[in-house]
């Protein structure tokens, strides 16, 4: 396959694949942040919060036994090359979790709405595409650095699987431990455990996250091109597919990319198939301006967390950084204030 397509085309055909498969994940199965902690602080329901804990669990599980296999080496992950700094996490987090609040979805959301038809949507992703690149690249890089310092190359990786081996504990065994606490936590509601189409879509999750690690790792160690190793995140790969939209003769396919194109055709075939797609526009401007402000603020707040929902929630948890679970509670507390002032603020002044 890397002769016949390259290293690139191939790292973005493996993220296709995968951006598929979540895009169905989303618009078949529901897989959604905002869903889920609206239905659990709002719906008294907490079986697609409880989906969360398997794709967690499962992606843990999945990428620690890849490790213990020599599928993938646990500290070429970039949730643990960086020095972790908890005050970006932090604010970035809430920061992130709010905007997703204001816009109704992460960028993942914002993308399988978009896949469905959502024209707002689209103007939720390029505005968080965007805003990610102008704090990430652009004109406020150099104040993002300076606010909040860059490290990589940590001496030890930052995550508690390496923490636990330092203490003579294998890793597969800590991995092993905290991702089966995780589904097994989340199959011990009995609603949860009679619905499998839950089950199901949160561990496909789980493991379309294992697979671009794995499949970027693969890449990067059988190639001859230096190929980053990454997996499934959805703030500044928006980014990077609109900038490669825009110079792609002069530019190189990506596994960035891939996914997030993959996201979209995996949400028209799932949004297609349950007879839910339809074009969708803003009718009330003071909905869309909201809008529009929470998608400038994921982008930014993702850059400072060093991930979003997904990059964080799932992907920086599959290899434990300490990052990850700090980041959720952020994501998860913005989203909390966010969707308190849209219900008891905003709609009480419109």
């Amino acid at each position: 396959m890397l002769e016949a397509l390259g290293e690139a085309n191939t790292a973005a055909l493996i993220g296709l694949i995968g951006g598929i498969a979540l895009g169905l994940a989303a618009r078949v199965g529901r897989f959604c942040t905002l869903g889920a902690i609206e239905d659990f602080l709002y719906g008294d329901d907490d079986r697609r919060l409880r989906m969360w804990g398997i794709a967690i669990g499962t992606a843990i599980l999945g990428t620690h036994l890849a490790a213990a296999s020599g599928l993938f080496d646990l500290s070429q992950s970039a949730y643990l090359d960086r020095v972790w700094n908890p005050f970006g996490t932090i604010i970035g987090g809430l920061m992130f979790g709010y905007g997703m609040a204001l816009s109704g979805n992460c960028g993942y959301g914002a993308l399988a709405r978009l896949g469905g038809g959502d024209l707002r949507a689209f103007v939720i992703v390029l505005v968080m595409g965007l805003s990610a690149y102008f704090v990430m690249s652009g004109p406020l890089a150099h104040a993002r650095v300076w606010l909040f310092p860059v490290e990589t190359g940590a001496d030890t990786p930052q995550g508690f699987s390496q923490l636990a081996q330092q203490i003579g504990l294998p890793m597969t065994v800590i991995g092993a431990a905290i991702g089966s606490a995780l589904i097994i936590w989340s199959l011990s509601h009995r609603q949860m455990r009679s619905a499998p189409h839950h089950v199901f879509w949160g561990a496909l999750v789980g493991l379309t996250v294992c697979s671009g690690w794995l499949g970027t790792y693969w890449v990067a160690m059988t190639g001859f091109e230096a190929e980053p190793i990454e997996t499934h995140t959805f703030a500044a790969p928006i980014g990077d597919t609109i900038f490669y939209s825009m110079t792609a003769s002069g530019n190189a396919l990506s596994f960035s990319v891939g996914s997030v194109c993959g996201v979209i055709v995996g949400s028209v075939l799932g949004s297609c198939a349950k007879g839910h797609f339809r074009w969708e526009a803003c009718e009330d401007p003071r909905e869309l301006r909201r809008q529009i402000f929470g998608a400038t603020l994921m982008g930014p707040g993702a850059i400072l967390a060093v991930g979003c929902s997904v990059g964080q929630g799932i992907a920086a948890f599959s290899v434990l950084s300490y990052s990850a679970p700090v980041a959720l509670a952020a994501i998860f507390a913005g989203a909390a204030l966010g969707l308190k002032q849209l219900i008891t603020g905003f709609a009480a002044a419109e």
